[in-house]
């Protein structure tokens, strides 16, 4: 509802901010000038044990100079008690004796109406309460026994027992002078089909009142005693006062305890709530036993701003799980997700608390995982990724799933958190798939190692190759130390970053901290996370004088320059390592026979070379090697005919 103009400057000027904000603090009266309004305390919204938090109740505003909160009575109200605007309003109102503005004729008349609804539900709690400690409950009592549910913990939620009787609540209310119309239009009863007397829709069940955020009773839920009926749960038809996929079962005490502090809990059912709340775990809910709907997963952020969902062990509880992800992706915002946490199998919250103690409960909630991480398993598990269609088939549903998010930072987070996993994934599949030996050399038919380094030349990176392969590690060092030097840079060469064939563990462990990192904003920041991420490998890097001499390290702040020789460096790699497994594979391919097309791919493999070589960048960028070594040699072989079987 809109509110008249004028209506909150007479509330904010009837309220006594520092009344209000007297009942969560402990006043500081030697630096508090009560005559002025003056006051000050403890900070109530963080722990602290000096008086910052000031309140000036004259102008009716609150700073706290240690955590910087601030605002007037209604949102003081709003953030100790979590309450909405309207809510706090109405609050504030009461206690000021002032009237809420009427709304209009045919709102009012629905107000009334509802009101009268409440009346009659509140006037059913009390008879189903009453049944429970009668006789007729002896069962159901048994049956909490059993559930160890304690006395205090079926006060406290109001736990009641319907009976057999067709016309129990139904006689019982009519008796009391409530209308037929009111009892069947709140839910309690039911009009059968050939028109007889109402029946009472709850029978022979444990009956768990359902209360809105106010504490207004507006529905039940019930429990069948019988192993043998229908339905194990029943809960309140749809009325003029219950929609069960817009609430939450405990609702208000759980925004009450989530207010505190406490994390707030998805659970499947009321028993599972009441067990948590039970041991210590007040701020847990239900969404009635259905699947969360959209309207219930914004009334859960409205509590919290990253609510756990506790799932069950078992398959069906990770398909809700499932479900709940593509429901939540759109609506994400900054500060506002979700949590899963997965019970042991065939365990539910009472059951691992009664076996296990809170505190193993406790540690399930530490452990809760991130929405992505849940998303991650739904695409992964139990799939083979053994060709590139299925790795493309992986990385377009991630991609679809990625683009419901709305919010663009959310959005690119995720895509960052993403492919680190898909990094995780395929590059140790890569890592252990019998990738090339570092070091050594080829001699058509297989690997040579190297010989052993001396002491003295252990820690050079000329040590870990010999001959042609020095050349490529050389090239390595130069693109990730150039990279590490201009972060910016690091989206746009992410690709070819990707997919180059590295072949130094070190290298490996610079590659992965860089594809790890998120979009870089401040430059010189994101410079110094990646050299505490990267550590002693990029220590090693840079200690090396061909890479501290190579011009876009020496020069970190002409990006255009780095922008070039990654270019450069990225080309003349491929091209070489092109022309290599051309030779590999030729070498492999000769038996003895000239083969004209082997010549061919010989002379192909030398104009790569070249051509990689003609769009290399001048002098000043170039890492000071012989460019043309590796082509005088490729032509000496074919000059030579090594496919030509020597006699002897």
């Amino acid at each position: 509802m809109s509110l008249p103009p004028g209506f909150l400057d007479e509330l904010r000027n009837r309220t006594s901010l520092a009344q209000v904000v007297g009942r969560k603090v402990m006043w500081d009266m030697r630096k508090s000038n009560q005559g002025k309004g003056d006051m000050w305390a403890p900070c109530p919204f963080h722990q602290e044990k000096s008086a910052s938090f000031h309140v000036d109740d004259r102008k009716g505003f609150y700073y706290c100079f240690g955590c910087h909160a601030k605002g007037d009575a209604l949102t003081f109200v709003r953030e100790t008690e979590n309450l909405g605007f309207m809510e706090a309003v109405e609050l504030l109102a009461r206690e000021a004796g002032m009237q809420m503005p009427a709304r209009d004729p045919r709102a009012a008349e629905k107000a009334d109406r509802r009101s009268q609804l409440a009346e009659v539900m509140e006037q059913a709690v009390q008879f189903y309460r009453l049944q429970l400690a009668s006789g007729a409950g002896a069962a159901a009592r048994d049956y909490l026994d059993r559930r160890r549910m304690s006395a205090a913990a079926r006060e406290r939620f109001e736990i009641g027992f319907a009976s057999d009787a067709r016309q129990g609540l139904f006689q019982h209310l009519t008796g009391k002078g409530v209308a037929a119309d009111l009892i069947v239009d709140a839910g309690l009863a039911a009009r059968p089909d050939d028109g007889g007397a109402p029946f009472d829709r709850f029978r022979g069940r444990i009956i768990f009142p359902i209360r809105d955020g106010r504490g207004r009773c507006i529905g039940l839920g019930g429990r069948a005693m019988d192993p043998n009926a229908r339905a194990k749960y029943l809960n309140s038809p749809e009325t003029e006062l219950f929609d069960k996929g817009r609430s939450l079962y405990n609702h208000a005490p759980a925004r009450e305890a989530a207010g505190k502090g406490a994390p707030l809990i998805v659970a499947e059912g009321y028993m599972d709530v009441i067990a948590l709340s039970e041991a210590g775990f007040a701020a847990a809910v239900a969404p009635l036993g259905t699947a969360i709907t959209e309207d219930q997963l914004r009334l859960l952020w409205r509590i919290s701003p990253e609510p756990v969902v506790m799932l069950d062990g078992d398959k069906a509880g990770l398909r809700a799980a499932m479900r709940l992800i593509d429901l939540a992706l759109p609506l994400l915002e900054a500060g506002q997700s979700l949590r899963f946490c997965s019970l042991p199998p065939d365990m539910d919250p009472d059951d691992l608390i009664k076996a296990q103690g809170a505190g193993a409960m406790q540690r399930l909630l530490d452990q809760a995982r991130p929405m992505v991480s849940l998303l991650w398993q739904r695409e992964t598990e139990g799939q083979s990724f053994d060709s590139p269609e299925r790795k493309a088939a992986l990385d377009k549903r991630l991609r679809a799933a990625i683009a419901q998010i709305r919010d663009p930072s959310i959005r690119g987070h995720y895509g960052e958190e993403i492919k680190r996993l898909r990094w995780d994934l395929f590059g140790a599949r890569r890592r252990d798939s019998g990738a090339m030996p570092v070091g050594g050399r080829f001699n058509g038919r297989r690997w040579i190692a190297p010989a052993l380094p001396l002491p003295s030349t252990r820690s050079s990176l000329l040590a870990a190759a010999q001959g042609e392969t020095v050349e490529e590690l050389l090239r390595e060092a130069i693109i990730l130390a150039t990279l590490c030097a201009h972060p910016g840079l690091i989206a746009e060469f992410e690709g070819a970053l990707e997919l180059v064939e590295l072949h130094d563990p070190d290298h490996e462990s610079l590659r992965h901290v860089l594809l790890s990192h998120g979009p870089v904003s401040d430059v010189a920041e994101a410079r110094e996370k990646i050299c505490a991420a990267a550590g002693t490998a990029l220590e090693k890097l840079m200690a090396l004088s061909h890479v501290q001499i190579a011009p876009p390290v020496r020069n970190v702040g002409d990006t255009e320059l780095a922008r070039m020789c990654l270019a450069e460096e990225f080309a003349k790699l491929e091209a070489r390592r092109g022309m290599l497994r051309e030779i590999e594979e030729a070498v492999e391919d000769l038996d003895g026979l000239v083969d004209e097309g082997l010549t061919w791919r010989l002379s192909q493999a030398a104009a790569a070379r070249h051509r990689a070589e003609r769009s290399a960048l001048d002098d000043a960028t170039d890492l000071g090697e012989d460019r043309t070594a590796l082509s005088r040699h490729l032509q000496s072989l074919i000059d030579g005919e090594i496919w030509v079987k020597k006699t002897r």
